[in-house]
Order: C-alpha cells, then sequence, then structure tokens
C-alpha cells in the first residue's frame, strides 16, 4: 500500500475505534470509498493494535492500578478495592466475546462485510443508543457494578462481531441502560477495549507468523503508530465533548450513514 492509502486507514480507525460509529464498518467500507483493494484482516488488526496502545496509555494510571489491584486482591488475597473491584468485571464482561467470537470469528468476517448488513446493524444499533441515551435518569457509577450488569454488557458486546454495530456503541448502550452515568459507561467500554483487543490481535498475530502467506510487517507498524495518534485524539475529544453533546450527534451520523449503504447496495 502507498503512504496515503495506509494514513487514510489509520485516520478511519484511530478515529472511529473509540466513538460509538463502529471501526470495523468503516474499514469494510474503505475500499468502496477509496477504490483500493480490500486491505486485508492482518492489516485492520494493525490498526486495531495502535488504538490499543493509545488507549492504554491514556489511561495509564487507572490500567496500573487495575491491574495491580485486581492481581493482589484475587491471586495474593490483599484487600479489595474499587480498582480491582472493576478489573474482576472487566474479566467477567470479557467472557462472552471470547466465547462467542472463538466460534464466529471466521463467518463474520467472511460473511458479513457488506454493506447491506453495515447498513442495517448502523441504523439498528444506532437507534437503540439513542434509546438508552434518552430514557431515564442515569446516576450509577462504576463502584456498584455488579456481576449480572458485566455480563449483560459483555453479551451485548458480542454483537459487535457484525459490522456496523460499534463495540464501543454497544456497550455504552449497554451502561446507560442499566442506569451509569454517561461518562461512566463509556470509561468501562474504553477499559473493556483492551482485554477484547488484546485478545483480538494475538490470535490473529499468531495466525500470520505461523502461515505461509506474505506480510507487509513495515506498512502494519506506519498503520499502526498513525492509528494511535488518531485513536489518542478521539479519545481526548470524544470525553472532553460527552457531557455537552450526549450520543444524539453519533446516532444521526449512524442513520444517514445506514441510509445510504441502503439505498446505494440494496
Amino acid at each position: 500500500m502507498d503512504f496515503l492509502h495506509i494514513l487514510f486507514l489509520a485516520f478511519v480507525q484511530g478515529i472511529t475505534e473509540f466513538l460509538p460509529i463502529s471501526s470495523s464498518a468503516h474499514l469494510a467500507l474503505a475500499p468502496y470509498i477509496d477504490g483500493m483493494a480490500d486491505q486485508g484482516l492482518s492489516f485492520d488488526v494493525a490498526i486495531h493494535v495502535g488504538s490499543l496502545l493509545a488507549v492504554i496509555l491514556y489511561f495509564r494510571k487507572d490500567v496500573l492500578a487495575l491491574t495491580i489491584d485486581t492481581t493482589r486482591h484475587y491471586l495474593l488475597r490483599g484487600p479489595e478495592t474499587s480498582h480491582s473491584h472493576l478489573g474482576k468485571h472487566i474479566i467477567i464482561a470479557t467472557l462472552p466475546i471470547v466465547i462467542i467470537g472463538a466460534v464466529t470469528v471466521g463467518f463474520a468476517m467472511d460473511d458479513l462485510r457488506s454493506p447491506v448488513v453495515i447498513g442495517l446493524a448502523s441504523i439498528l444499533f444506532g437507534l437503540l443508543l439513542w434509546y438508552s441515551d434518552w430514557r431515564g435518569e442515569k446516576k450509577r457509577t462504576l463502584d456498584s457494578m455488579k456481576v449480572t450488569d458485566a455480563l449483560l454488557i459483555g453479551l451485548l458486546q458480542a454483537f459487535a462481531i457484525i459490522p456496523g454495530t460499534s463495540r464501543s456503541g454497544i456497550t455504552i448502550t449497554a451502561g446507560l441502560l442499566l442506569g451509569y452515568k454517561p461518562r461512566e459507561a463509556s470509561r468501562f467500554s474504553f477499559f473493556l477495549a483492551i482485554p477484547t483487543i488484546l485478545l483480538s490481535g494475538v490470535l490473529v498475530s499468531y495466525k500470520l507468523i505461523s502461515g505461509d502467506d506474505a506480510v507487509n510487517w513495515g506498512d502494519m507498524l506506519i498503520g499502526a503508530v498513525l492509528s494511535f495518534l488518531f485513536a489518542w485524539l478521539a479519545i481526548h475529544w470524544f470525553l472532553k465533548l460527552l457531557d455537552k453533546t450526549g450520543m444524539l450527534p453519533y446516532v444521526i451520523y449512524r442513520v444517514i450513514l445506514g441510509a445510504i449503504l441502503l439505498i446505494l447496495f440494496l
């Protein structure tokens, strides 16, 4: 790939990974937009890893405390803290996507990356995001999270194997439906992205290393670095604007995108 193509894909991934508009959908649509050949799953994973590093470093203090306190409490029988409480629920919420993703990943990647599926998912889950943001009063914090909450968020996250759903969008939706404050639901979504993207990256990286197909590691490295930079900016501005805008701008974008895709490809 040439540099402009890499830059375009890294921009799409970095900006959309943590916004509730589906990065996988935008990456799947990229060949229709720039006219280039599909970049392939390996490059998609590389730029997802760049986004992963961005969220880890952006929340580095919390991530470090989560890791230390969770390990200390559950492996070394240390005292429970708010971070170990949260760490336990992140692990629980990750389990459904691990199980379901292992069974369906090949089918999802091959058969669901179509504009019609993306359009339908974008509209359906976008409207669900709007409903969750509109309904009721949201006062809960992550300290009040229960095992059932984590399981529900994790189960809904599994829908993100369908491009257009949005992993961040569906987990934020679940958090809002459970009564969590928008910023709290978003923080949990960001933290939940870490093990989810990490496990996916490890699995595909193993397949790439053990396989015979040629891989352009240079393109993947450049894409990962650029995706890191764009994702960092997206996280910062999303949290900065969240209290002012809510989820409505993202819902409007999703509905418009979905409608355009259905008109063009149905």
